[in-house]
C-alpha cells in the first residue's frame, strides 16, 4: 500500500510539473510571436514613414544634370493626377477612399502606357514607386487628419515629377 502511494505522490508531482514547464513555454512563446508582431508593425510604420516624406529625391538622379525625357502618356498621367488632388476637397474618409481610386486609375493608366527605357525608365520607377505606396495608405486611411497628410503627401511627389522629367 506504501509503494502505491508513494508511486502515486510521485506520478503526481511529475504530471504537475510537466504541466507547469508546459505553460511556462506558452508564455515564453506568446510573448516571442507579440514581440514578432510588433517588430513587423513597427518596420511597416517606418516604411511608410520613410515613403511619406518623399524620401525618394535622395535616390532619384538627373540626366547628367538635365531633366529625363519621359513619354507623352506618362506625363499627362501625372498632370492629371495632380489635377485631381488639387481640385478635390475631400471631407471625409470616404472622400479621401474615392480620390485614392480614381489617382490610382490614373497611375495605372501611366504605367500601362510607358514607353520609357534605360536610366530614364529606372528613374521613373524611382518617383513612382513611393507614390503607388501612397496611393495604397490613402485608400485604407481611417481618420481624415490621416487622409490630408497623406494626400498633402501625394501631392509633393506629383509635384516633384517636374523636376526630374520633362
Amino acid at each position: 500500500m506504501k509503494k502505491t502511494i508513494l508511486s502515486l505522490a510521485i506520478l503526481s508531482a511529475l504530471l504537475v510539473s510537466c504541466n507547469e514547464t508546459k505553460h511556462k513555454h506558452e508564455s515564453t512563446d506568446t510573448v516571442e510571436t507579440t514581440e514578432g508582431v510588433h517588430e513587423h508593425e513597427m518596420e511597416e510604420m517606418a516604411a511608410e514613414t520613410h515613403t511619406m516624406h518623399n524620401s525618394w529625391v535622395n535616390e532619384i538622379k538627373l540626366d547628367n544634370g538635365n531633366k529625363w525625357e519621359a513619354n507623352l502618356e506618362t506625363t499627362e498621367g501625372v498632370d492629371k493626377m495632380l489635377n485631381l488632388v488639387k481640385s478635390n476637397d475631400p471631407k471625409t474618409v470616404e472622400d479621401y477612399h474615392a480620390l485614392a481610386s480614381k489617382l490610382n486609375e490614373e497611375k495605372n493608366y501611366v504605367v500601362k502606357k510607358c514607353t520609357m527605357e534605360g536610366p530614364s525608365h529606372d528613374n521613373l520607377h524611382v518617383f513612382l514607386h513611393p507614390l503607388i505606396e501612397k496611393i495604397e495608405v490613402l485608400g485604407k486611411v481611417s481618420s481624415t487628419d490621416e487622409g490630408a497628410e497623406v494626400t498633402a503627401s501625394i501631392k509633393e511627389n506629383l509635384e516633384g515629377y517636374y523636376n526630374y522629367f520633362q
